[in-house]
């Protein structure tokens, strides 16, 4: 597998991002000066708890600023100092289409997306189709939980490079609805079960990074 970049000395930056109903709450974690990407990732349910501060969510954060990049999560609206009340997945894309947008302003590069839980769901939505992002990671693919049911309708038209890693007892996205939903997704695709794992990869943390490292440096460094 290629080598990640050189370590960088990390800052990590407390920031207020302009959001559609207020501030939104973020954190940057910087990179190299010429990394070739910038990074986003977003967090699992904010009524359930879910915040940029998640397990899942940091450590995909290192993974992707282990290869040099700078990397920035925020908290959806009505989570943690972030203004604004929860919108059941809809107002929370315009979020995601802000934290792009500073991004893009920032940095001046392509962006690589990751999410977790509720926030692959939103993310996937509202990445999928923006010429900016340009590979999209989806960890722990919600398809039903706590009387929600998840939809992917954006997802056949979705045509970046794509990566679905979820845990086989994940109680909250079953094999065989995720497969068929994974199915309809045209290439280029990867879907990946981590043995064990269940929607929190409680356990699995280690085995999550090693995937989420090797489908970054092959898809995105390789040629570098």
């Amino acid at each position: 597998m290629p080598q990640t970049l050189p370590p960088v000395l990390s800052t990590v930056r407390a920031l207020d991002l302009d959001g559609p109903a207020g501030r939104l709450e973020a954190l940057l974690n910087t990179g190299q000066p010429d990394a070739p990407y910038a990074a986003l990732v977003c967090h699992p349910h904010p009524l359930g708890g879910g915040t940029m501060h998640n397990k899942v969510v940091y450590h995909a954060m290192k993974v992707l600023h282990g290869f040099g990049l700078p990397v920035l999560r925020f908290n959806f609206r009505g989570a943690g100092r972030s203004e604004g009340a929860h919108d059941n997945g809809h107002g929370e894309q315009e979020d995601v289409r802000s934290a792009l947008d500073w991004l893009d302003n920032e940095f001046h590069r392509p962006i690589l997306f990751a999410g977790f839980s509720f926030g692959a769901n939103v993310g996937l939505r509202a990445c999928c189709g923006d010429a900016r992002v340009r590979g999209l990671m989806a960890l722990g693919l919600p398809v039903q939980a706590e009387g929600h049911a998840y939809t992917y309708l954006d997802l056949p038209a979705c045509a970046q490079p794509k990566l679905f890693v979820s845990g086989d007892q994940d109680a909250f996205g079953p094999v065989d609805a995720i497969a068929e939903i994974v199915a309809t997704a045209p290439e280029p695709k990867q879907l990946v079960w981590i043995e064990g794992a269940d929607h929190f990869f409680a356990g699995k943390l280690d085995a999550l990074q090693a995937v989420l490292r090797e489908w970054i440096a092959h898809n995105f460094f390789s040629n570098l």
